[in-house]
């Protein structure tokens, strides 16, 4: 029969090879790691304190080993909850487990019990999995891969089951035990469920922080750091979807080609940082001010884009010129506290049917020097 000892030095190598992987994920400052990473440290500490409870006392290979593999959990769950937002500590876990450590102070050195130990740690372990399987099934980000949330959850969920039925069949007196390494078919299965739920989780941690990366990645490919906008690669791949949608359902769809008057007076006369500081509050502006619908993309420099999906030419216009009022109106405070008036021109054109995304914008980009002959401060129409 399988030696609990053995289950044990498997999870311990198990932590550590966690513990490198989330190191090295330590660099990308994402939330979470710090507490993964203590967590298995932690956990990895416990587990070989359980290993020495046929030579070392019980204080050492009981009480402590049970403590401290208690709080690596919580740590995994604490992680969890800054991984996704939450504040990571609460209070009343604490509470509980210095509940149970008193308990353990009892059934071991007051009336020994060790069933009583068995289920108080196993339903301690069992809401730390299920809160975590909780989080992260409702943490799961739209649009993002399920298999790593997926994969947590499941997890999570099999530790907590597994937990919650050794401590009933425990609590209960269904088995009893005088150690906790009794080498007897019940204790074998639910010690090696109980325990590689942990590396199984720090697996899963392991996942979604890569999810993570791969998000901020996507993310730096795809908006423009200054302004929130898309990129230009991502407006153009994004439009040309919405063109084939409107080319094949027969709906409407206008572009316009925006531009800020005079950006290279701005960075001239008050600097290029100021000059940062006028993109960024122009696409602050830009953002808050379209429809959800609406795609907006710096095609480069202080040139810009935005793709109306089913808007006409006119609509499109009245939308660009509200959009021009408030840019003129309101200036941008520059972080010396001076308010800086700037404007934009636009052109606006509708798709035709048949021609390309590339014909559309030309003439959009027509129109965008049609407005700037004419005086700038401008919306003008193809």
């Amino acid at each position: 029969m399988l030696d609990p000892v053995s289950i044990l030095i498997v999870t311990v190598l198990s932590g550590i090879m966690s513990m490198a992987v989330l190191g090295s994920l330590r660099p990308a400052a994402i939330p979470g790691v710090g507490y993964w990473i203590g967590g298995n440290a932690l956990a990895i500490t416990g587990l070989i304190l359980f290993a020495l409870q046929r030579t070392a006392p019980l204080y050492l290979s009981v009480m402590m080993a049970n403590g401290i593999f208690s709080l690596a959990v919580l740590q995994m769950l604490q992680g969890c909850r800054q991984f996704f937002g939450r504040r990571p500590v609460e209070f009343g876990e604490y509470v509980c487990w210095a509940a149970m450590m008193f308990g353990f102070v009892c059934w071991t050195y007051v009336k020994p019990d060790i069933n009583a130990r068995i289920a108080a740690s196993s339903m301690f372990h069992a809401y730390i999995y299920a809160s975590v399987g909780w989080i992260t099934y409702k943490g799961h980000i739209p649009g993002r891969p399920k298999y790593s949330y997926h994969f947590v959850t499941a997890a999570a969920g099999i530790g907590a089951l597994g937990h919650l039925s050794r401590g009933l069949i425990y609590g209960f007196g269904i088995v009893t035990q005088t150690t906790l390494l009794q080498p007897n078919a019940v204790n074998i299965a639910f010690l090696g469920l109980g325990i590689l739920a942990l590396p199984s989780l720090s697996i899963g941690m392991v996942m979604l922080a890569h999810d993570r990366m791969a998000e901020r990645l996507e993310r730096w490919a795809n908006i423009d750091e200054l302004t929130g906008a898309l990129t230009r690669r991502a407006f153009l791949a994004r439009a040309q979807a919405c063109l084939g949608q409107a080319a094949a359902h027969g709906t409407h769809l206008s572009i316009a080609i925006l531009d800020i008057d005079h950006f290279k007076s701005i960075n001239d006369e008050y600097g290029h940082a100021s000059g940062d500081e006028v993109l960024a509050h122009f696409g602050r502006v830009v953002a808050a001010n379209i429809r959800s619908s609406d795609l907006f993309g710096r095609l480069g420099g202080e040139e810009f884009a935005l793709l109306h999906p089913s808007t006409g030419r006119s609509e499109a216009v009245t939308l660009l010129d509200r959009l021009r009022a408030k840019i003129a109106a309101g200036g941008c405070r520059l972080s010396d506290g001076e308010r800086l008036g700037y404007t934009f021109s636009a052109g606006v054109d509708e798709y035709r049917r048949g021609e390309t995304l590339a014909h559309l914008m030309a003439r959009a980009d027509a129109s965008l020097y049609a407005a700037k002959a004419h005086g700038r401060n401008r919306v003008m129409a193809g």
